[in-house]
């Protein structure tokens, strides 16, 4: 059984990394374009593909888009309630409209458009400019839209936006070291958590000079997705290495080492988009305790099958009233075996214990006050009457994620 384990415990790691690195690879080729004609209700036309999409990554990331949007064109007035989107400018000047108010923005530049704020673009200078749009959904795989008809061509301009915007220039990047492995590198923080109401955790500009690298980092609950703006050099998957260049879109998956390195003759600039998998539901603890956050106790039974429905229904009406009533007392679980099929589907250990109930305790001396109590002479000889046998253990927890 330990070498079936073992060889399964294998074959989840190959299925986990069967596509190769540079499969992840996509580059922003202009010649690939849709052209594309009022879009959102805007002026003119543009040019537009998707380099990466939904089904990419675990998390709600949507889509990273890319296009050209001509002379005297743009993206109209409209509205997302689901999904937050960022508008990157590479190149040109743009009109940005933020819930009605528009303001002239120069690349190279951000503009977050937050779930449920109106937005719209336009190009009203006589050249295409050059735009990314990263976007984040509330629910994996769920977009949505509601147009205005307005192609916010002519709008009044603010002098000064009256809305979220960020630069990307390297004259704000300050050093940084994030792993013992990798030399220092430029790097800023445009924007973190508090900007975004989905899952969008950050957004990150960054320059690693000509061979330099950014040693390995674990992308440890969270997935990023990164666009190469100027340079070359290499990206690592768990020490697989691609070449990437200017123009390149790629990204990490939850739990992935990840490297970037600078070239021999330029360093790579990054744009860093990260996306944890739930803010709303996000882990109860966030890195390793040095004391227990609980205890827990696991009681194993032996249920003959003619007291199961009794067993179950002791667990309810009486066990967990009992604790409740407790000092202490967090949380508790009845877990009944998998029928034999089910369990032989899944190659499980044989075991003739079949019920288990979990109980919680903030501490063991809380637990041994409900052990010492009057509702424990009821609730504990109601489980083991009902029973052949019993076992137990008892655990420190150093990590939970209850997502109820």
């Amino acid at each position: 059984m330990k070498k079936l384990f073992a060889i399964l415990l294998m074959l989840q790691s190959v299925v986990a990394t069967t596509q190769p690195t540079k499969d992840r690879i996509i580059h922003n080729d202009p010649t690939k374009y849709k052209t594309l004609t009022a879009v959102h209700a805007g002026a003119g036309t543009m040019a537009f593909t998707q380099l990466i999409g939904r089904n990419e990554l675990a998390t709600n990331f949507l889509y990273l888009h890319s296009g050209v949007i001509n002379a005297k064109s743009g993206i109209g007035h409209h509205f997302h309630h689901t999904i937050e989107e960022m508008y990157v400018l590479l190149s040109g000047e743009a009109e940005f409209t933020i819930n009605g108010r528009t303001s002239k923005i120069k690349a190279p530049a951000l503009v977050p458009c937050k779930m449920g704020d109106s937005h719209g673009i336009y190009n009203s200078s006589n050249e295409p400019l050059r735009w990314l749009n990263f976007a984040v959904s509330k629910t994996k795989s769920r977009a949505d839209n509601f147009d205005l008809s307005d192609t916010r061509a002519g709008a009044t301009i603010d002098a000064v936006p009256v809305f979220v915007a960020g630069r990307l220039e390297l004259n704000n990047l300050k050093p940084v070291k994030q792993s013992t492995t990798g030399n220092s590198f430029s790097y800023r923080r445009v924007f973190g958590p508090d900007i975004f109401s989905t899952d969008w955790n950050h957004v990150d500009h960054l320059l690693i000079a000509a061979d330099s690298t950014s040693g390995t980092r674990q992308l440890e609950a969270i997935e990023e997705v990164y666009y190469v703006i100027k340079g070359a050099g290499t990206f690592s998957i768990n020490n697989e290495k691609v070449n990437v260049k200017a123009n390149d879109a790629f990204y990490g998956k939850l739990g992935e080492k990840i490297t970037l390195s600078g070239d021999s003759n330029e360093g790579i600039e990054l744009l860093v988009i990260g996306v944890a998998p739930s803010k709303e539901k996000a882990l109860a603890i966030s890195k390793p305790l040095l004391k227990p956050k609980a205890i827990a106790l696991q009681m194993d039974f032996i249920v003959p099958k003619e007291n199961a429905a009794a067993f179950e229904k002791m667990y309810y009406s009486i066990y967990v009233p009992a604790m409740t009533v407790q000092q202490g007392y967090l949380s508790s679980k009845l877990l009944r075996l998998f029928a034999d099929d089910m369990a032989k589907t899944i190659q499980a250990e044989p075991t003739t214990y079949n019920y288990q109930i979990q109980i919680s305790f903030d501490t063991e001396e809380n637990r041994r006050k409900w052990v010492a109590s009057d509702q424990h002479k009821i609730a504990w000889p109601a489980a083991f009457g009902l029973a052949k046998e019993y076992k137990w253990r008892g655990y420190d927890v150093m990590g939970d994620d209850d997502q109820r």
